[in-house]
């Protein structure tokens, strides 16, 4: 059964053009709005319930294409685009904003004294271990074994690196002490999301054709997907840079003010570095994929995969 709206519309894609930067930052605005999170259960559901319908050609009666879409966002705000799965709440990117907030805010509070440095600084890489696994590639599963391996490697190598780097700032200038939060920020980041990622690292990520057919799984991939993650999450990090600008500056407004400003637009816009659904020439796979493709597939040229948040 079918209603008035078209069936044409492909949401399947995002609704703006994702081979542009403006495109991409548009939908990302949408997905990382941080009032998706208080999002009702019955509202996510529904959401879920409308997109799914659409999908198999039924459609609620009297549904508009605006509402089809604003549930199509709702829906990528809260579900895995691979396994379907409804994520973790502290895991969604529309949750950065808030987390980040928050944390951010205790680690500038209570730095006193190294037994709260450590604490805070495992807070803030137990959350980010959460956002890489619940924004991860693929649609395999992690045993509790391998989970608990990520979890523990992740987040010791991060903080240990971090607080190594602040330790610097003792002995830097204090113009160039201001930085290494930053840099610490960053080394941080490329420990922990390889770590919590390091199955797609073994095992590699789905990559299909241009129609969404599944062609194999690529390490190949999933490091390339890894790394522009890894770019944007340092890019995330320049809210970091305000207690420099604030310093270097003295600027009228507040700290937090300028940090919340910051995160609520270098999320959307670092997530849209890189398309989420990514390319990559079939003659870049590992030589036996390559093999595999061309045997089974031999008109396919370009892969696409979902590189993960």
């Amino acid at each position: 059964m079918s209603g008035d709206l078209s069936l044409d519309i492909n949401i399947k894609e995002p609704r703006w053009d994702q081979s542009t930067f403006m495109g991409r930052a548009q939908h990302f605005f949408f997905v990382t709005d941080p009032r998706n999170i208080l999002k009702s259960s019955k509202t996510l559901e529904d959401a879920r319930v409308t997109v799914e319908n659409y999908r198999l050609g039924v459609v609620r009666p009297g549904l508009t294409e605006d509402e089809l879409w604003r549930a199509k966002y709702i829906y990528d705000s809260a579900f895995h685009p691979d396994t379907g799965e409804k994520m973790v709440v502290v895991g969604r990117m529309s949750a950065q904003v808030p987390m980040n907030m928050t944390i951010t805010g205790c680690m500038l509070t209570f730095y006193r004294t190294t037994p709260a440095v450590v604490f805070w600084q495992w807070v803030n890489q137990s959350f980010n271990a959460v956002v890489n696994y619940t924004n991860r590639s693929g649609d395999a599963a992690l045993t509790t074994n391998q989970l608990t391996v990520a979890y523990v490697s992740a987040t010791t190598g991060a903080v240990v690196t971090a607080l190594g780097l602040k330790s610097l700032a003792k002995r830097l200038p204090a113009v160039m002490s201001r930085f290494v939060p930053f840099f610490a920020v960053a080394a941080a980041n490329c420990i922990n999301i390889p770590f919590m990622r390091q199955r797609e690292l073994k095992y590699g990520i789905p990559v299909t054709d241009e129609n969404g057919n599944r062609l194999g799984e690529s390490v190949t991939a999933a490091k390339s997907g890894i790394i522009q993650v890894v770019v944007s999450r340092i890019g995330m990090a320049v809210p970091a840079m305000g207690n420099v600008l604030h310093g270097l500056l003295k600027l009228w407004f507040d700290k937090t003010s300028l940090l919340y400003f910051s995160l609520v637009f270098a999320t959307p816009l670092c997530c849209a570095l890189f398309p989420q659904k990514s390319s990559m020439t079939v003659s870049s796979l590992e030589p036996d994929l390559q093999e595999r493709i061309r045997q089974n597939s031999p008109h396919t040229t370009t892969v696409f995969f979902n590189k993960g948040l």
